[in-house]
């Protein structure tokens, strides 16, 4: 019996009952033949092409082919010069050894870039000097420092799942990690320092956020900072830049230990492309983060273990004693609130976003009062959450990410930001199920302060690049949880700078013990950060209103009807209709109604809202107001009482 193969060139056949081809129990064996193959051809397995390696680690580096960063920013400055890869990374070297170089020492770090676990992936050692030598050499000289240059986000979670003990791959693909016993900023702990250069540009004394410190104890801290960062087997650098607007744009370096430190920054910061990397330079502003070591409490101007320092003229920021992430998040800020008004440009803690006939809205408002929330809006396209620039070109989004409050977030009420929790976020402080990996955002057992950081391209209509006309409205937010203020008001330009400098909001106490209303004012709505006096920011916002014809708006996404405990807080459905008025136009048609106390003009009705939401009446699902008005049922929100006496 013979058969063909399907393909034509090999048969095979019942060989004849002979011993030589007899098999196993006597059956007859199966006689294979190819005809084009000669009889001296090995049999080898020819279904694909063997690997081009000769061991498992050259099999490895196969895997993975070069990359680099990228950014959702578009245009260039200039056409791109290409120079030799060596050259490149020599220059990348020289400049990275520079920053990293103590003062004391008689030679910089000895840098070899790469991951120190794998020894011989294309590292190079570098040493470089920097000062004339004035003290015998040291161990420390002796060392070699890995560095880690913008690494993606997939090669961080590498780092920190490897090395950085409270990192977990969340459910959602988000990184959850921890900031160690700072959960927040520590304000007391920041210094700035005081010499020539800030004498008389900054705000001093009472009421100022900037505490003072002197150069030689910067100095004490910084090459504090640097020892220990160069002890370290590898540190992360990421170079990236801050503002939007590419004609005043800033470059800025950040080393750090923490992979969970280097990804924030990736987040956060604007990330540069293969061809701004090439051309990067020197830093304009650097920051040294060795938050997990302490300061010297005997330092001069020390106060606790944390201490964190900038200097305007050596262009640096150093950070001790705290691993928190915003540290170095508002510390740029800080750096913008000096650089861009000495530019004539207005730089403001608020959030932004775009209508599609392209009106813009800077929104203004302290922690828990909306901010972010009211800013995301998927009917209008975001140009930034919390740090912008306004100058002759319109407004500009200072960073490249958001960083959301994650307490209590739930996908029915942000959407947005819940869908943006995803693979290369970091999720900060967090709670998760020990199983699933499942994030818990109603636990605050670690802080209510939990976090996460993500790119602005995780929103769908973020608006890209982060730039806009200049603004229509601007927005003051306030969570006034003594009931006070109405949910709505329109401002005159100086109702709006008054407001603007007051910076108010009233949260419920939180402390043990408290519960009232706990009032806070905080200047231009940022107080924290700012570097000049509250004036100086204030004057420039009216100047640019009044050019660019802008209305300012008061609008309480607190309590209403009553303080925190007897009335409610007002809705946030109802509070996106008033935001919705405001950017249609509609409200500055309405008619309105003066306040005997504070002058504010309210309007009587907004589609939409329940008419006691608007401030006429005091009291809530009562049958009669204070005044002895009836109350009603009924109107678009049957679940409400409205009170039928009209203001």
């Amino acid at each position: 019996m013979d058969s063909k193969a399907p393909d034509g060139n090999a048969e095979f056949s019942f060989a004849s009952n002979t011993p030589r081809s007899t098999g196993r129990k006597g059956l007859p064996k199966i006689q294979t033949q190819d005809h084009n193959k000669k009889a001296s051809d090995v049999c080898h397995d020819d279904s694909g092409t063997p690997v081009k390696a000769t061991t498992i680690d050259e099999l490895h580096s196969l895997q993975r082919k070069k990359s680099a960063p990228t950014t959702p920013i578009k245009g260039s400055q200039g056409a791109f010069n290409a120079i030799p890869e060596e050259e490149r990374q020599k220059q990348q070297v020289q400049s990275i050894s520079a920053s990293l170089a103590s003062l004391m020492r008689e030679t910089g770090p000895k840098l070899v870039k790469g991951d120190p676990s794998r020894k011989g992936e294309g590292q190079q050692i570098s040493h470089h000097h920097h000062y004339t030598p004035t003290i015998s050499i040291s161990d420390s000289a002796l060392k070699l420092t890995h560095y880690l240059y913008n690494l993606s986000p997939a090669e961080l979670y590498e780092q920190a799942i490897k090395t950085e003990k409270g990192s977990f791959i969340a459910s959602s693909g988000a990184l959850a990690t921890l900031s160690g016993a700072k959960t927040g900023r520590s304000p007391r702990d920041k210094r700035v320092v005081r010499d020539e250069t800030t004498e008389d540009d900054l705000w001093w004394g009472k009421g100022s956020p900037n505490i003072e410190m002197d150069e030689h104890t910067f100095m004490v801290n910084r090459e504090r900072a640097v020892d220990y960062l160069n002890s370290l087997d590898k540190v992360f650098v990421n170079d990236q830049f801050l503002n939007w607007d590419p004609e005043n744009r800033i470059k800025v370096r950040i080393v750090s230990a923490r992979a969970y430190h280097s990804l924030f920054m990736h987040n956060m910061c604007i990330r540069p492309t293969p061809e701004e990397l090439e051309d990067f330079g020197t830093p304009d502003f650097t920051i040294y983060n060795a938050g997990q070591f302490p300061c010297n409490r005997y330092t001069h101007h020390m106060t606790s273990s944390t201490s964190i320092d900038i200097n305007l003229a050596r262009k640096e920021m150093v950070i001790l004693g705290t691993q928190y992430a915003g540290e170095m998040k508002k510390g740029l800020f800080g750096l913008m609130h000096y650089l861009m008004p000495k530019r004539q440009i207005l730089s403001l803690h608020s959030g932004c976003n775009m209508g599609k006939d392209g009106d813009v809205a800077l929104f203004f408002g302290l922690s828990g009062t909306g901010k972010t929330t009211l800013s995301t809006d998927h009917n209008r396209y975001l140009i930034g959450d919390d740090e912008h620039c306004w100058s002759e070109n319109g407004v500009s989004n200072i960073e490249g990410g958001c960083y959301a409050k994650c307490i209590d977030l739930s996908r029915e009420k942000e959407p947005d930001i819940w869908n943006a929790i995803k693979f290369g976020t970091v999720l900060e402080n967090v709670v998760l199920d020990e199983h699933t990996r499942e994030v818990d955002y109603m636990d605050s057992s670690v802080t209510e302060n939990t976090r996460a950081a993500y790119p602005i391209d995780y929103i769908p209509n973020a608006k890209i690049p982060c730039v806009g006309p200049h603004p229509k409205n601007i927005i003051l937010l306030a969570c006034d949880a003594f009931g006070v203020l109405p949910p709505v008001s329109k401002l005159s330009l100086a109702q709006t700078m008054y407001h603007f400098i007051s910076g108010y909001t009233a949260l419920p106490g939180t402390e043990d013990g408290i519960k009232e209303p706990q009032a806070t004012f905080s200047a231009c709505f940022g107080a924290a950060f700012i570097m000049m006096h509250p004036t100086r920011y204030a004057a420039m916002l009216s100047e640019k209103m009044q050019k660019h014809g802008a209305t300012g708006w008061l609008v309480n996404t607190g309590w209403s009807g009553g303080s925190y405990g007897s009335g409610k807080r007002i809705k946030l459905a109802y509070t996106r209709r008033i935001i919705d008025a405001i950017h249609s136009g509609s409200l500055l048609n309405a008619n309105y109604k003066k306040t005997e106390v504070f002058g504010l003009e309210i309007p009587t009705e907004i589609e939409g809202v329940p008419f006691r939401n608007l401030g006429s009446c005091e009291h809530l699902d009562r049958q009669e107001c204070i005044q002895g008005h009836p109350i009603e049922a009924g109107g678009s929100f049957p679940e409400e009482f409205r009170c039928v006496h009209k203001l």
